[in-house]
């Protein structure tokens, strides 16, 4: 990607928007339907602002340093750090790959089981690999006519998909569950936070700076906030979260398989390519391509022998570690106004001290209630932690 044109303003907002479309993001709308459907729309719009608020920032330092998102933690934690995190997010990546897989392929079989009574979960696993493969080899030079169609396809399956839910809905059934409003407004935040790894390695090929990342994070919002309320609407009218069992009540058909096809496609294709991004940040050695062509293929096989699509404690692990990384960075490249790597940092010990803090206050705060959410707090909370231990050392070096 890094010889690819610059991307305008319409390929961004189509290729977020097409991200945001996906059956993994209407899944977890459907966790929040036990606080009812007004509390559950307020809680997904609220997570959703701060998430986006936060991926914004994320993407404006991807617009302004031209540094792929991974590449820009050599500005906070050094060559070496990057490294790790460039290994995080790999790994990741190839998690989300197969979530996103697997997850499709179980929802194509439960709409091929009622339209043609057959299923064969593994042939849809490979199939996707198929079409996924065939986006990457397409390149960006093409792959806004081919975003083009299909988000096209999956916006007029969207809006099918909510004229069925709640179109002749008069009133909601209760959904049983422990679901709590803060909780509900996490699990809203916690999905744009997945993306902060990624987001700089497109906005950084925007051809306008300000606008190109507003237009991504703006599409991203509308189309998630989108997908969480069709989620929770669906389980709140057909009375059940299964995702698998409101395509088949709903008797889409056709419909599901585009919705479920192309929408798994256009999430997948940014994992598996910012892997490759990411893996370049370690070593030139390998073709970008070849790096995203074997995280396909590697999401495919572990969608196909792991039984990995509950994701939702897999969301909270991305948020565990990338939290207390963006915390550190925005801090530091906002406030502290370092906007480059320097070349000689290898590693930044004081930062990686304050990220391992990051990651315990994280996980410490997953036990309290907040009504906005855990991610927030932390982020806070850490950049108070930074901006603190930089005015001691500052302190220490005027009195030595």
């Amino acid at each position: 990607m890094q010889n690819e044109n610059k991307l305008s303003n319409r390929s961004l907002s189509l290729l977020w928007f097409g991200a945001a479309i996906s059956i993994a993001e209407v899944m977890t709308g459907t966790l929040i339907a036990p606080l009812g459907l007004k509390d559950g729309m307020m809680a997904i719009i609220i997570g959703h602002i701060i998430g986006t608020l936060i991926l914004f920032l994320a993407g404006v330092i991807g617009s302004q340093s031209k540094l792929a998102s991974i590449e820009s933690s050599r500005i906070s934690f050094g060559k070496y750090g990057s490294y790790f995190f460039s290994v995080m997010n790999i790994l990741q990546l190839i998690g989300w790959t197969a979530v996103m897989v697997i997850t499709a392929a179980k929802a194509i079989d439960g709409v091929t089981l009622n339209v043609f009574n057959y299923q064969n979960t593994m042939l849809w696993c490979l199939i996707i690999g198929v079409v996924i493969t065939g986006w990457v080899l397409a390149g960006f030079k093409n792959i806004e006519k081919l975003n083009f169609i299909a988000v096209g396809l999956l916006f007029v399956g969207s809006i099918i998909l909510s004229f069925q839910i709640f179109g002749g809905a008069a009133s909601s059934s209760a959904v049983e569950g422990t679901m709590t409003f803060g909780g509900a407004v996490e699990l809203s935040a916690i999905m744009p936070i997945s993306w902060l790894p990624l987001i700089a390695d497109y906005t950084r090929f925007s051809e306008r700076k300000k606008s190109g990342v507003m237009v991504s994070s703006v599409s991203y919002f509308i189309g998630s906030c989108w997908m969480y309320i069709i989620g929770l609407g669906a389980a709140l009218y057909v009375g059940t979260t299964d995702i698998f069992v409101l395509l088949t009540a709903m008797g889409l058909g056709v419909v599901a398989l585009i919705i479920i096809l192309f929408s798994t496609v256009t999430t997948a294709f940014l994992d598996v390519y910012s892997a490759g991004i990411s893996f370049i940040n370690i070593t030139s050695k390998v073709k970008e391509k070849t790096v995203v062509l074997a995280t396909c293929v590697i999401g495919v096989i572990l969608a196909m022998i792991t039984p990995i699509e509950q994701y939702q404690d897999f969301l909270y692990l991305i948020g565990s570690v990338f939290v207390p990384l963006f915390a550190i960075l925005l801090t530091e490249y906002f406030i502290f106004k370092q906007v480059s790597p320097d070349g000689n940092k290898l590693i930044d010990l004081k930062n990686a001290i304050i990220w391992i803090a990051g990651v315990f206050i994280y996980r410490y705060l997953m036990g309290f209630e907040f009504p906005i959410g855990v991610t927030l707090p932390a982020m806070v909370l850490i950049a108070i932690l930074c901006i603190l231990v930089e005015k001691g050392r500052v302190l220490c070096s005027k009195k030595s």
